[in-house]
């Protein structure tokens, strides 16, 4: 089965992190891939306001920032009541992979999480799953965002649980952290 390319064209990405470098560097592998319109923003405070008048189809918004970080960020636009967009993907681009970080992430409503170091190839796989594997929003008392269960898992090794390893402080491969999403 031969992976189907997307042209990226059409796509308005917002880039959101607090290191110049760091978005530079997302917005020239968005371009290489063929992104025409990307806007940047250096904390989640100014990403929110950028949301009001740019229809971003995707979020690409690293954890760390002052004074507003990517999980606030993305609980803002998830939960706030005047959220622009609270439907809008939302890829987490972070160099702390360990297990409660992804999982506090995907507890926030993202809908991807990136593990430092990014290359074009991590960023394009992100953005295809977004497209290929869209997910449905739930709603309930402690969480709004896109369904966390990604597919059935059929699962026969010995049995673990979340709670025995979110103690841990190792950090998680990239594929690691797409077994434990389910990717």
């Amino acid at each position: 089965m031969s992976e189907k390319n997307y042209n990226l064209n059409r796509l308005n990405f917002l880039i959101v992190d607090d290191n110049k470098h760091m978005r530079a560097l997302v917005k020239t592998i968005l371009h290489a891939l063929g992104a025409k319109n990307c806007r940047e923003a250096s904390d989640g405070a100014d990403a929110f306001k950028e949301l009001r008048h740019f229809p971003a189809d995707v979020i690409i918004c690293d954890w760390n920032m002052s004074p507003l970080d990517g999980l606030d960020f993305v609980k803002l636009v998830r939960t706030g009541g005047d959220s622009p967009n609270p439907f809008v993907p939302i890829i987490m681009l972070t160099g702390h992979t360990e297990l409660a970080k992804v999982i506090e992430a995907r507890d926030s409503g993202v809908h991807e999480f990136l593990a430092k170091p990014i290359s074009a190839r991590s960023i394009y796989a992100r953005v295809r799953a977004i497209i290929e594997k869209p997910r449905e929003f739930i709603k309930t008392k402690s969480y709004f965002g896109p369904d966390r269960r990604r597919s059935s898992v059929n699962y026969k090794g010995p049995e673990r649980r979340i709670a025995n390893l979110e103690n841990s402080d190792s950090e998680l491969s990239q594929d690691e952290v797409e077994a434990l999403l389910g990717g």
